[in-house]
């Protein structure tokens, strides 16, 4: 067997194994994301859609909770899962191209020392699992280009199936796939039944949201719309592929680019090369954030590990770039996933002089966004009961909680149960849908404008302040509100309340 041929599974297994490991020592550090409590809340109202997301995910988290229970380690557990089986494929993904043990290993340790897989990886989230949809996917298309098996395209019809109902953003995925297709030699693919009946699969899948998204009106569209113009920071081209460099890591840089123009000089694989510039194109016109691409670097990774097994041929030099690369990893992981304590953070962060910066257009605080989204909760939840206990007997029983976004609505509804609290309310994205959960004659309302408040109820007073420190800066020093006597019907008033973003 020559050494392209060789299986390194075993190395690409223990890699896998320590990258769980890590993540699991680390996985409560810092607390619930704000995510996750929507994710949760979601799976309590099981349905074909959500107006921000398809419905895999909730099913994922209620699937996760009723078998094992409640806490951080229970809802995050599938995603450590997912990145284990990316860089599982990662690594036979080299091997389908041809790529020996270093070649494999190689691929695995890209994953895995890349910051925005540390932490899609590390949290419940719709992303991980899009990760793993676009390797699994893109690994069926290299086993129908290497067997010449067209009954695989059933497989990859059920692949881009399900994870289109994980992420919509799949569909970049699949119309890569479809221009690699027509624009290389491969396009007699097209020729056969056996890719158009995998076509027929995924969108049967994929039917069951469509027909949610037209029943509900097309929520998803108008969300997007709302992200793009009011809430998302527009890159320029070059500043997305800049942003690209450094979520997978400048030292894998010259890995994936080198994987990218070698498949392009394939013949034989040159689709894959496709799927990413086709998806680069899309993205950097539709204003996205940066790591929408992410799923797109384990097939680049593994091609360009193939090529430096091919370059690298002394053993000294190959280690030497394993243990550049983890060394790289070591010392951008803190920026990704909670290694150090809150203090080491920032005191790490300051002396290597990186900026702090969002993805989104809001006012930071201390932490970057994907941190201060873990903090705060407990604190935000425990003045919100305060309040609802000053409440009188007979109010308490009519009383409900309104919140402004649905990481708010969704920490009181997860952490609210131990002070039985009621479930909240919210105008934002599904909470609207899923619509108000109390009468409004009482209401204990976090935040917003008084004024506002103040035209809808006839009472309205200030109760209480949160005060959570390291949380996002519009979630610090919020005043807690009780209104009492909404002058409108709350099936009247409910409407008004409103906002997909």
């Amino acid at each position: 067997m020559s050494e392209t041929r060789k299986d390194g599974g075993w190395i690409v297994g223990l890699i896998a194994l320590a990258y769980s490991a890590l993540h699991l020592a680390l996985i409560g550090r810092y607390g619930w994301f704000r995510d996750e409590f929507y994710y949760i809340a979601c799976g309590e109202h099981l349905d074909w859609g959500y107006v921000d997301h398809p419905p895999l995910i909730a099913l994922i988290a209620r699937l996760a909770r009723a078998l094992f229970g409640e806490s951080v380690l229970v809802a995050r557990l599938p995603s450590v899962l997912a990145g284990a089986a990316v860089i599982l494929l990662a690594g036979r993904l080299a091997r389908e191209l041809g790529g020996g043990r270093f070649a494999q290993a190689l691929a695995a340790l890209c994953v895995t020392v890349a910051p925005v897989y540390l932490f899609v990886f590390h949290i419940l989230s719709m992303n991980s699992f899009d990760v793993l949809f676009w390797t699994l996917g893109a690994f069926v298309v290299v086993r129908i280009l290497n067997t010449g098996d067209p009954r695989l395209w059933l497989l990859f019809g059920l692949v881009c199936g399900l994870g289109l109902e994980n992420k919509h953003s799949l569909l970049f995925f699949g119309f890569g796939v479809f221009a690699g297709l027509l624009l290389t030699p491969e396009r007699r693919q097209l020729r056969q039944p056996w890719i158009w009946i995998g076509g027929a699969l995924a969108v049967v899948l994929f039917l069951p949201h469509v027909l949610w998204q037209v029943r509900h009106g097309w929520p998803t569209a108008e969300f997007i719309h709302n992200a793009t113009a009011f809430k998302n920071v527009a890159l320029s081209p070059l500043a997305f592929f800049a942003e690209q460099i450094k979520q997978m890591h400048p030292f894998t840089f010259p890995i994936w680019l080198a994987g990218l123009v070698w498949l392009f000089r394939s013949s034989k694989y040159r689709v894959l090369g496709w799927v990413y510039v086709a998806a680069f194109l899309v993205l950097i016109t539709q204003s996205s954030k940066a790591y929408y691409l992410a799923p797109a670097y384990p097939p680049l990774f593994a091609a360009g590990a193939v090529v430096l097994e091919a370059w690298i041929r002394r053993p000294v030099l190959r280690a030497a770039l394993a243990v550049l690369l983890l060394a790289g990893g070591a010392l951008t992981a803190p920026l990704s996933l909670p290694v150090l304590s809150v203090e080491g953070f920032l005191r790490y962060a300051k002396a290597l002089g990186i900026p702090l910066g969002a993805a989104e257009r809001h006012e930071m605080g201390a932490l970057p966004q994907h941190y201060a989204d873990m903090h705060g909760w407990e604190e935000m939840v425990a003045e919100v009961a305060r309040v609802y206990n000053t409440l009188p007997p007979e109010e308490k029983a009519k009383a409900g909680v309104y919140a402004q976004n649905y990481g708010e609505a969704g920490a009181v509804d997860l952490l609210g149960r131990r002070y039985g609290l009621p479930k909240a309310s919210s105008g934002h994205n599904n909470y609207f849908l899923w619509g108000p959960q109390s009468s409004g004659e009482v209401l204990i309302i976090i935040g917003g404008d008084p004024e506002d408040h103040r035209r809808a109820f006839r009472d309205v007073q200030q109760a209480g302040e949160i005060r959570c420190g390291l949380c996002m800066p519009y979630e610090n020093d919020q005043p807690v509100w009780i209104a009492r006597g909404l002058k409108a019907p709350i099936d009247q008033a409910w409407p008004r309340a409103k906002h997909y973003d």
